[in-house]
């Protein structure tokens, strides 16, 4: 594994730092610790061959900034970074769904909420702007990205969000999942990449469940809405199943916490009778829709039902799914560690977790060193082996 990563032939564009905001420090820890050892193996392998490799910073303990954002006791705030970035390539890691950070403001206490989390984003790449020789955006959760488009008169978050982000100089923007990634022809002219984390769903799915088929007669994939179609049909695909999908019936007359409330799903599709059925979608907000799309699938006599969502949000609570869990509507739930997630989701027996860490490192590895990621990283190649090696044991 370590030699896919050995660039012999470039050199970094700049010295790397990973400025990792308090929302994702965990998960920017695991990356930073993947990174240290993609670069000791490359300098392993290159004495191997006789190269050489002199480069300033190449070869550290940890390429974590030191960087904050203090809060006044008012709630404003201020960007600092403690230590020089002149002439680094600079990441800026966020979570921008991390609503578990406090904060005072004049004696009351609120917790961070995707806005809090965007303006510290902006503070401290203000404060390495004018030295810095590059700016990198990590932002697992794209910021407003469930509006990304115009219905009557409302405002287009996402797409100024981006804007504002490359006109203080950031280069790329590097997403997963993103709710609609069109939302990139807002920003045409800069970089702006989106990873699907479809290898690492299969990966632990097949790590957990050793029973599972790949074929026509035991496995399909669902999308639970016209939405998810791109991401069903892509795995659906490397797997070699069939897929199928629900559309939801809406009631446009009402609005309900901000949303036409749904009426009824209604499945296109074959049989999906004794079969394991993979339901994909990029996130589970209040998960009430998908919830409803595996009830639906065991009542028409599904063997299993397993939701791979890249965003585990959870907005009101765990409690629906452990029911769920206890009727046997649901089997298992996979999501990323992409975002937070309560210390409490951990203790579910339904529960597993798709490690984007060493994936989210490679990404930024390649990206210092300026080479492609798509032909390095595409996922089909890797998907394709895990499907040929289980085939084989079962």
């Amino acid at each position: 594994m370590a030699n896919n990563f050995v660039f012999n032939d470039s050199l970094p564009v700049a010295p790397l730092k990973l400025a990792a905001l308090e929302s994702c420090r965990d998960f920017a820890s695991k990356v930073n610790d993947h990174i240290v050892q993609f670069r000791r193996n490359d300098i392993e392998e290159l004495t191997r061959r006789k190269a050489d490799l002199r480069y300033r910073g190449y070869d550290v303990d940890s390429y974590l900034l030191d960087c904050h954002c203090p809060r006044f006791g008012t709630g404003e705030a201020k960007g600092v970074i403690n230590e020089s970035v002149r002439g680094n390539d600079v990441f800026v890691m966020v979570d921008v769904m991390n609503y578990s950070i406090p904060y005072t403001v004049c004696g009351y206490t609120n917790h961070m909420s995707p806005d809090d989390h965007y303006q510290d984003l902006k503070r401290i790449i203000g404060a390495c702007s004018s030295t810095a020789h590059r700016i990198n955006v990590i932002m697992p959760f794209l910021y407003e990205s469930r509006q990304h488009k115009r219905s009557k008169r409302e405002s287009l978050d996402c797409a100024m969000a981006l804007e504002e982000l490359v006109a203080m100089g950031v280069e790329n923007i590097i997403t997963f999942d993103a709710h609609d990634p069109r939302v990139q022809n807002a920003i045409p002219l800069y970089g702006f990449d989106n990873f699907l984390p479809t290898y690492q769903f299969v990966k632990t799915l097949f790590s957990h469940d050793t029973t599972t088929k790949i074929d026509k007669e035991h496995l399909m994939v669902i999308s639970p809405d016209e939405g998810a179609m791109n991401r069903a049909v892509y795995l659906a695909n490397n797997l070699g199943v069939d897929m199928g999908m629900f559309y939801k019936r809406r009631d446009y007359s009402k609005v309900v916490n901000g949303r036409n409330p749904i009426v009824a799903h209604e499945f296109l599709g074959s049989s999906v009778e004794g079969k394991t059925v993979l339901i994909i979608d990029d996130m589970i907000s209040s998960g009430e829709s998908m919830l409803d799309t595996c009830k639906e699938l065991k009542e028409r006599k599904a063997a299993k039902a397993i939701v791979c969502c890249t965003f585990g949000l959870f907005t009101n609570g765990l409690e629906k799914f452990d029911e769920y869990f206890e009727k046997g509507y649901l089997d298992y739930v996979i999501t990323t560690n992409l975002n937070y997630r309560p210390k409490e989701l951990f203790d579910r027996k339904w529960y597993l977790e798709a490690d984007m860490s060493k994936y989210t490192a490679a990404i930024i590895n390649s990206l210092n060193h300026d080479r492609s990621i798509g032909a390095t990283l595409s996922p089909t190649e890797k998907i394709q082996k895990l499907v040929r090696k289980r085939q084989q044991i079962i």
